[in-house]
């Protein structure tokens, strides 16, 4: 590979020559510049970032630099990460991503994320949290997707749960349900709170309790979802069924839920209609009905805090990205 040392031999001019040509071209004759041009054209240089470290120069004028909680293990950083840099290079901008696993060092990968001189910052978590901002992220322009800042005030892009539930409830209600089984995620997860929420506010307008419905929370943990069957069977006393639907946290916990109602013989959703929420990337139509669920604007998420760096927006308010509701065939 070419180096800028063969570029500037080449060339027939100094180093300093051919940085300027990359950094900074309107400070170099015209002459210059062209033969410094035609020298990287045919020797195919890329230009090293390292190099640029070193300078202290920014790897380009217009970058946004994405740090990635946990985001690139699940399917969902799809749609975050693939919106940011379509609405980056939409702009004329470029991005790229530092990801970082819960058993890094949140310093070093935030090192790592400003030595290649970002102009702004989008901090993402996969999974909705209120996360602690490391200080250094602040030095530049710097917004929050899909989590929340547990200390000082940040611009935040988050799902509005409160608003996907409350939709999904009231659909579900309109198709004459009126005794659901409830399958939260953890009780004390923000997005569990706020769902709630907004069931809630849909049966108090039926003139339902909602206290008076039965709520099943899982624990925290993956191995929990292996609970979520036994919670089933519990509201199915003899095989009687207490329930007319269920509302399920996630569409994993419908995934559980379709095989010990299927595996019974209960058809979804003449007996039994089932709610998810998440819309699973390339699985909810696959559900055998197909599985009505809450959209994660995860994708719109991405768009709106790219554009938050794009645009200089200068708010430090927790923006709610609406959560659509996909009418399917299991209610």
């Amino acid at each position: 590979m070419a180096s800028l040392k063969d570029v500037a031999k080449l060339a027939n001019v100094s180093l300093m020559t051919v940085s300027r040509a990359l950094n900074s071209p309107e400070k170099l004759k015209a002459e210059t510049l062209e033969r410094v041009q035609t020298a990287i054209n045919h020797l195919n240089y890329v230009p090293d970032l390292s190099a640029k470290k070193i300078r202290g120069a920014r790897a380009t004028p217009d970058t946004i630099g994405v740090l990635a909680l946990d985001t690139v293990t699940t399917p969902f950083s799809v749609d975050i990460t693939l919106s940011i840099e379509e609405t980056a290079r939409a702009h004329g901008w470029n991005s790229f991503v530092v990801n970082m696993f819960s058993d890094d060092s949140p310093e070093t990968m935030v090192d790592l994320l400003l030595s290649h001189r970002p102009s702004g910052i989008i901090y993402t978590t996969m999974g909705l949290r209120q996360v602690p901002v490391p200080h250094k992220l602040l030095s530049l322009p710097c917004v929050l997707a899909n989590c929340e800042s547990l200390h000082e005030p940040i611009a935040s892009y988050i799902p509005n749960d409160e608003q996907g539930q409350y939709d999904a409830i009231k659909s579900l209600l309109a198709r004459g349900y009126r005794r659901p089984l409830c399958l939260h995620l953890p009780a004390n997860h923000p997005a569990t709170i706020r769902r709630l929420k907004g069931l809630e506010r849909a049966f108090h307008e039926a003139g339902i309790d909602p206290n008076a419905l039965v709520h099943c929370y899982m624990e925290f943990g993956d191995e929990h979802y292996q609970d979520i069957p036994a919670m089933v069977q519990a509201n199915m006393p003899k095989g009687r069924l207490t329930f007319d639907s269920v509302v399920c946290g996630n569409d994993r916990i419908a995934f559980l839920v379709y095989q010990v109602l299927l595996g019974r013989g209960i058809r979804i959703p003449e007996d039994v209609g089932v709610l998810g929420y998440d819309n699973m990337v390339g699985i909810g139509e696959l559900f055998l009905p197909a599985l009505s669920t809450v959209q994660l604007p995860h994708y719109e998420i991405g768009r709106l805090s790219a554009l938050h760096i794009i645009n200089s927006e200068s708010h430090r308010r927790t923006v709610h990205v609406k959560s659509p509701l996909l009418e399917r065939a299991s209610i």
